[in-house]
């Protein structure tokens, strides 16, 4: 693809034992187990590389643990991508040479391993989302047509061909994500609509916090099961999940002792605050281990049976907890919860082989059903959010969704938690600004000594000033102490050198010159003016913007077609206002546009997330062929080209992973 940067190796010869396409894949499977679990150590891989074709298949998880312990010192080390693909070469040479063929080049066994390797579903997860999506989308006025899916079948990958499953599940995960006015919905959809669907799936995926690494609109058209069962895990986690917060579940309070320790539970990510709940229960029963993992700290289906024991005792089983078989103990564990009126996620194998998306699921269903937290909400104030506070929260969640959508190393849960070690500001600065950052003297996580952390963080500040962020009395040291104003501050400046650098490096400013707000005030503007609209933006936080009137005519006029105007309010009372905000996000998005705003964001002018969302116009526009541009104003709506499908599925991953998204 135009542009596509590689995945780059510090360690050349490491580089040399794969292909891009292998490490592409790998680095996939890579942040996939890191999203699962978090921060992995060598102590991990034994277990989690158990779905690893050859490396999964050929060898033990005791086996894996016994040839890590032979090569390694310290199984506590923190594994980053590099550590990674060590440990699966030696381990795959490893296999290949109990199995009567030694390896001598590593590549070679990986090219004809990887393929499979990487694209092995699991039939029990591919089973549970469809069930899944059957239960709540089994209604849907459009999609009954094709629900319910067999979950025996591969019926699903063929459905999400059009791209309407995907959008309406995002919906079901986090209601009123995509303006359902914008989706394309026929029995029969063109390559260009469908490919539209893709595209705002993919963007909407992104907004609400889904990892999306190498997926693009023929992957959907290809059915490349993978990946579709990959981001369809992520969609439905994010459902799940939804109330594992105080906003949600204020009676999670219930978990903690005092508005420090709340402080702290607030800025934990959704699956550790049910590893925190599910312990809390556990405790009741005299339950005396400590769960740490939706895996293997639950194969013995145990602290099951103790958990539901303790939440729903009318259903107890004596049985239960005197049976010795793991797998009889785990199907009267699913028994209980079947009184219980649970969905089940799982099967008492998938208990036993420690599924961990499956367990996670099953858990947080559990906890959605029913909690066992006091009715009674102790009073702490700081769950009463102000105006400034809510605006905080919006900030945040949208340089946080930007700061994944990099491809950093970490996933960020909480900026104002996860920053504090400067490293992800490091790798997004090295990002926005190539070799900028010194890495000879960055420490790498985990970090224990806090002045290294203060060293990393004062980097991030001389380096922002070398990028002309204005810093003024910001230190390192605001940053390791989660002060939230100026985190935010240093992370807006950042994202916005990120868009002028992005619109800077295209053809239409080769010439060198460089671009400010009035320039993108400007472009705006003058193709308002173009195409016929009558409206203007006087600056970004003109109040008229909040009607969205303007916003549409400029995706109007970038591409005739994509707005149904039909489809458009007059934008006079709030909720007017709030339905054509939405609109726009969606079709912004659906376009190509990679945002995370909200539709208050455009009712309420916030400055800065309207600079972001003309910005990302601006660099859509400017990055089609240049005789699309001439022509965009003048198109009709039928004749939407072919070559506007072309341009939303071969946006270069360089762009989609570090543009102002």
């Amino acid at each position: 693809m135009a542009g596509y940067v590689g995945i780059l190796v510090s360690d050349p010869w490491l580089q040399n034992q794969f292909t891009q396409v292998e490490l592409r894949s790998l680095k996939s499977q890579f942040h996939t187990l890191r999203r699962e679990s978090g921060p992995l150590t060598l102590a991990d891989l034994p277990l989690k590389m158990s779905n690893l074709k050859v490396v999964g298949e050929n060898l033990t998880e005791e086996e894996r643990d016994s040839f890590l312990r032979s090569n390694y010192q310290n199984m506590n080390d923190e594994v980053d991508f590099e550590l990674f693909l060590g440990v699966y070469l030696k381990l795959h040479a490893h296999a290949s040479s109990k199995m009567g063929s030694p390896v001598k080049n590593s590549s070679a066994f990986l090219k004809a391993a990887t393929t499979t390797l990487l694209h092995t579903i699991s039939e029990s997860e591919k089973s549970s989302y469809v069930s899944h999506i059957n239960n709540y989308l089994g209604e849907d006025k459009f999609l009954k047509q094709y629900l319910p899916i067999d979950p025996t079948t591969n019926d699903m990958f063929e459905i999400v061909k059009d791209g309407v499953l995907l959008c309406k599940l995002i919906n079901v995960a986090v209601p009123g994500t995509i303006d359902e006015r914008a989706i394309n919905m026929k029995s029969m959809l063109n390559p260009w609509e469908r490919n539209e669907n893709h595209t705002l799936g993919l963007n909407s995926a992104k907004a609400i916090g889904c990892t999306v690494v190498n997926i693009d609109s023929q992957d959907f058209i290809e059915g490349r099961r993978h990946l579709v069962l990959g981001l369809v895990a992520q969609i439905i986690k994010i459902q799940l999940l939804a109330d594992l917060n105080l906003k949600k579940t204020p009676q999670l309070v219930e978990l903690v002792d005092s508005s420090e320790d709340a402080e702290e539970l607030m800025s934990l990510p959704p699956e550790k605050i049910l590893l925190r709940w599910m312990n809390f229960q556990l405790k009741k029963s005299g339950y005396k281990k400590v769960i740490t993992n939706f895996s293997s700290d639950i194969k013995d289906g145990e602290a099951y049976a103790h958990l539901l024991n303790v939440l729903a005792p009318e259903h107890n089983n004596p049985q239960t907890l005197k049976v010795k078989d793991p797998l009889q103990r785990a199907k009267l564990v699913l028994e209980h919860a079947d009184k219980m009126g649970c969905k089940r996620y799982l099967t008492a194998k998938d208990i036993v082989e420690g599924s961990p998306n499956l367990n996670l699921a099953f858990v947080a269903h559990v906890f959605q059903h029913r909690n066992g937290l006091s009715t009674q909400v102790k009073d702490i104030s700081f769950l009463e959010t102000s105006p400034d506070d809510a605006q905080v929260s919006r900030e945040e969640r949208a340089f946080r969704f930007w700061l994944n959508s990099l491809g950093n190393s970490k996933c960020i849960d909480n900026v104002f938690e996860d920053l504090r070690d400067g490293w992800i500001l490091l790798e997004t600065l090295d990002k926005v600004s190539p070799k900028i950052v010194n890495w000879k003297v960055a420490n790498k996580p985990p970090i224990k000594m806090p002045f290294k952390k203060v060293e990393n963080c004062n980097q991030a500040i001389k380096l922002g000033k070398q990028l002309k962020f204005s810093l003024v009395n910001i230190a390192g040291n605001d940053i390791v102490q989660g002060n939230k104003k100026l985190i935010l501050a240093y992370l807006w400046q950042l994202m916005r050198c990120n868009m002028m650098q992005l619109l800077r490096n295209l053809r239409f400013h080769s010439h060198g010159k460089e671009i400010n707000d009035a320039d993108i005030l400007e472009w705006a503007n003058s193709l308002v003016k173009n195409s016929g609209g009558q409206l203007r933006m006087r600056s970004f936080k003109d109040k008229s913007l909040s009607d969205g009137m303007f916003f549409l005519e400029l995706l109007s006029a970038v591409q005739p077609r994509v707005v149904n105007w039909s489809l458009v309010t007059k934008g006079i009372s709030d909720e007017e206002k709030r339905m054509n905000a939405s609109y726009i996000i969606s079709v912004a998005r659906k376009l190509g546009c990679s945002i995370f705003l909200l539709p208050e964001d455009i009712t309420e002018v916030n400055q800065k997330m309207i600079l972001t969302l003309t910005a990302s116009i601006m660099y859509w526009f400017l990055n089609q062929p240049a005789e699309d541009n001439k022509s965009s104003s003048s198109s009709d709506s039928e004749n939407g080209s072919q070559s506007e499908t072309t341009s939303n599925s071969t946006l270069d991953d360089a762009a989609s992973e570090s543009s102002l998204e």
